[in-house]
């Protein structure tokens, strides 16, 4: 048994383990029925532990000391044992100010308005007032300030959300379309999993290069937080980032576009291979999952029938994180698409001459003219949603290695 761990209902997703032994100690994920709270938090046998949903309020009252910040959000997330006595605190408070320090994100004298009432909405409304801004309006579906009347406050600077929408495995959903907020300056989206939310990607497009967050750097500084306060020791914040670096990078799928036969699928089992990673090709889950070839799919029920499928799988496996993903040369054609490989992904177009294409088998490819038309129709999608680019008129293994080289450190 370790020292230290998470008490929570279900823990099945939670990256807290993986987190904290990075910092350098062994730590343990505990799930407990309600019932079995009390017992566990009286018993100490833990120097010190977390504590996430549903837990978070059930532990005070059984606590001897519970910090300022605590008390003022009204949860507990960190418990230490000091001198014999159990203490609170709420290492949220820090993780979510160093979140939005890192993105930009400024709080004085804006107005903001938070989605949601649940926990995470007590630490992001106590940031917000004692950061100064000048005005904070909570959005919820029953209330003053809901859904159906959020255009009255179309003029705020700052969006938090708080609430789950958007989260794996609901990965389609969007509260709000951030489009409509015209003075929007920063964005921050508590989700971690998917790394993009819907949201986040609008954010990320209205605000450019800063200004916007997930929720991955708020728990790893959190956690940094409760370390210090489990060893009573401020460990230097740098670990914060080299955490969230590496977290990020094993999480993100490595995404790869392009005309059909610019060897997407070569490349990428190639890749796979060399950075031991899983692979998929959406065309190859899309044959296994019709019983029959792509080609024969569209010849026989045709191409929007097709497209169709294409859109399905993609967002089936966008949910997937740590993957490399080959798609369909036709998978920029819809919007939809891009976006949800976005989510967990990095995206790379693999450049290839037209007069190198390979192109046996493929029904919508057939001859020059249509080649150099189809062509001219997507180059601009590729790099549109491109977030790197490939050379492919070179060896397979030459590519893979130069995508390792030159391109993974911008991932």
């Amino acid at each position: 048994m370790a020292s230290y761990g998470l008490i929570g209902k279900k823990l099945g997703h939670s990256f807290s383990k993986i987190i904290h032994e990075k910092m350098g100690y062994e730590y343990d994920l505990i799930e407990l029925k309600e019932d079995e709270v009390k017992d566990f938090v009286l018993s100490k046998k833990y120097l010190g532990f977390n504590v996430t949903i549903p837990y978070k309020k059930t532990v005070m009252p059984y606590l001897d000391y519970i910090d300022e910040g605590a008390k003022a959000i009204g949860s507990v997330n960190t418990i230490i044992q000091k001198d014999g006595k159990l203490c609170g605190y709420n290492t949220d408070i820090f993780g979510m100010e160093y979140a939005f320090s890192c993105a930009g994100i400024e709080l004085k004298d804006k107005k903001v308005i938070i989605l949601g009432s649940g926990g995470t909405y007590e630490t992001a409304n106590y940031l917000a007032k004692i950061k100064g801004a000048k005005e904070i309006v909570k959005i919820s579906r029953e209330g003053e300030n809901n859904y159906e009347n959020i255009s009255k406050h179309f003029d705020a600077n700052v969006v938090i959300n708080t609430t789950p929408v958007g989260m794996y495995p609901n990965n389609e959903g969007r509260l709000i379309d951030l489009h409509n907020f015209k003075n929007l300056e920063g964005f921050f989206d508590a989700i971690y999993n998917p790394l993009n939310t819907n949201m986040l990607l609008d954010a990320k497009e209205i605000l450019g290069e800063k200004g916007y967050s997930n929720g991955l750097k708020m728990l790893v500084a959190q956690a940094k937080k409760a370390r210090d306060l489990f060893f009573d020791t401020k460990k230097n914040d740098n670990i914060i980032d080299k955490i969230v670096e590496e977290i990020k990078m094993s999480k993100t799928n490595i995404v790869i576009i392009g005309m059909p036969g610019s060897g997407k699928s070569t490349v990428g089992r190639a890749l796979a291979q060399k950075i031991n990673r899983p692979f998929i090709d959406t065309d190859e889950a899309i044959i296994e999952k019709e019983g029959m070839h792509t080609s024969k799919i569209i010849l026989e029920k045709g191409e929007p029938y097709f497209r169709d499928v294409e859109s399905e799988m993609v967002k089936e496996v966008s949910k997937l994180q740590g993957y490399i993903i080959a798609t369909g040369g036709g998978v920029v054609l819809r919007e939809e698409n891009m976006k949800a490989l976005k989510q967990n992904g990095f995206v790379i177009f693999l450049d290839r001459n037209i007069n190198n294409l390979s192109f046996e088998g493929r029904p919508l490819s057939q001859g020059e003219d249509a080649i150099k038309n189809m062509y001219k129709e997507r180059i601009d999608l590729y790099t549109k949603y491109a977030d790197a680019v490939a050379d492919s008129n070179v060896p397979v293994e030459e590519v893979a290695d130069n995508i390792i080289a030159e391109l993974w450190d911008k991932i």
